[in-house]
């Protein structure tokens, strides 16, 4: 959706909110400073004067304000905020289809999956009590087995926020052999950075200690890492000020926080992200082209609900772009990020190779597709994303 003329109108609005707020602000401390040195003159001269001299004063204030006119002052900055509210709210009913109704399929959803997937989504947010909650309401005690965890990450997760490792060791533990079946080497850079904290604060022979208990078993196949986490010993005390100081750098805290929860996921048969999350990002984003679609559709008097493919391509962003296993029928390659699938005008996939050899490495050369009549060009070839 484009945005960028609701932001721009919404700047100029807040231009002139500012504008007017700072004019207003100027004109009533003026206005304050002078009631202030009426109030001193009228106490100063409060015992001697008589009240003829305090109406004099009071007289002399009143012409003042007169002077400092602050309706006048105000009013054009005022009119012109009024004019810039009055027109945002028109451009964003514009910008924004308030009935989305009809631009989604009438299918009927399992309210039971859905109710799942909404409370494993407040799970894996770490909306505990949230979760908790709607399942309570829902009636879907079934649910509730996702809970503990998301519960035991997001404690791990806690726990290296306050720099302790226990808990992401133990967990790395248990897991060793499915671990590194994934060929992940996260036991080992949680130990690297337990080595790190005991060095820092521990000194010398406690470290050598752990790297002996702990670090030794992983010399063999990572022997750089080895070797230059013993060298740090030699600098035990001032480890900041040495050559591997970017050890200290707390960006490895975070990186690995990061990396655990996906391996935490990863092991369970979970996504990292949330697939609700996911799922409703990307329908926003399609959103814009299947309203667009369902106009012109409703204008040629038209039911698109019934169509088995859409007419028109709804264009996503990488991150919702997931690629799955395709062998070309053709060439019984595998696709890959040098050889994608393409898209025939026909509606037949084949992979990129096989339609240049088709082609003849021509892209306005019309070949005939290989599973249907149609005649195609390889220019017109779009590539897919599964």
């Amino acid at each position: 959706m484009e945005l960028n003329s609701i932001k721009d109108a919404f700047d100029r609005v807040t231009k002139k909110q500012k504008l007017s707020f700072s004019k207003s602000q100027e004109v009533i401390e003026q206005i304050g400073r002078e009631i202030e040195q009426a109030f001193l003159r009228l106490q100063s001269e409060q015992d001697s004067a008589s009240p003829s001299a305090h109406k004099l004063i009071l007289n002399e204030l009143k012409t003042k304000l007169k002077d400092i006119a602050p309706l006048s002052h105000l009013e054009g900055t005022q009119k012109e905020l009024n004019v810039g509210l009055s027109k945002y709210p028109k451009l964003l009913e514009k910008s924004f289809n308030p009935d989305i109704s009809k631009a989604y399929r009438n299918i009927d959803f399992d309210l039971h999956t859905v109710n799942q997937i909404i409370a494993s989504h407040f799970y894996r947010e770490g909306q505990f009590d949230i979760g908790d909650c709607f399942i309570n309401e829902s009636q879907e005690l079934e649910a509730a087995a996702s809970k503990s965890p998301f519960l035991e990450m997001f404690q791990i997760l806690e726990a290296m926020k306050c720099r302790n490792l226990e808990p992401a060791l133990g967990w790395a533990a248990r897991n060793h052999d499915q671990l590194n079946q994934n060929g992940s080497d996260i036991e080992l850079k949680l130990h690297r950075l337990q080595f790190v904290e005991i060095l820092q604060n521990r000194g010398r022979d406690e470290a050598l200690k752990y790297a002996r208990a702990f670090l030794a078993p992983f010399a063999t196949k990572h022997m750089a890492v080895f070797q230059k986490l013993m060298a740090c010993l030699l600098w035990a005390g001032r480890l900041d000020s040495s050559p591997y100081a970017e050890l200290l750098s707390s960006i490895h805290w975070d990186k690995l926080s990061a990396e655990l929860a996906q391996q935490f996921c990863n092991l369970m048969g979970q996504s990292y992200e949330s697939p609700l999350s996911v799922t409703i990002a990307a329908g926003v984003q399609g959103l814009p082209t299947l309203l667009k679609l369902m106009n012109v559709m409703t204008g040629k008097k038209q039911e698109w609900q019934t169509m088995k493919q859409l007419p028109v391509p709804v264009d996503l962003d990488k991150e919702f772009q997931f690629h799955s296993i395709f062998v070309c029928p053709v060439s019984r390659d595998q696709v890959s990020e040098e050889n994608p699938p393409m898209l025939l005008t026909c509606g037949h996939v084949l992979c990129k190779q096989s339609i240049t050899k088709l082609s003849k490495n021509n892209s306005t050369r019309r070949f005939k597709c290989p599973y249907c009549p149609a005649e195609v060009e390889a220019g017109q070839c779009a590539q897919l994303y599964f």
